[in-house]
């Protein structure tokens, strides 16, 4: 995991700003890659969506894709 400190400060907006997209961005990948691991190891789609604190629904529409496309490119 990347070192956070330190980070901007809100002073420095333009700054501070593209260092928010940045961390969105590193945030996205790793719910990504957690999701579809623990899809893997057998976590069902309650689980995970307990573990990211939405509902079994907003888990599967934010992440089935995802996972679908990446088993087609395994298997592909």
């Amino acid at each position: 995991m990347p070192n956070l400190d330190p980070l901007p400060s809100a002073e420095e907006p333009e700054d501070a700003l593209a260092a928010v997209v940045a961390l969105r961005h590193m945030a996205d990948q790793l719910e990504r890659k957690a999701v579809k691991e623990a899809i893997a190891q057998g976590w069902s789609w309650s689980q995970v969506a307990e573990a990211l604190g939405v509902s079994k629904q907003a888990a599967h529409k934010r992440h089935a894709l995802h996972i679908k496309s990446a088993k087609g490119a395994i298997k592909g």
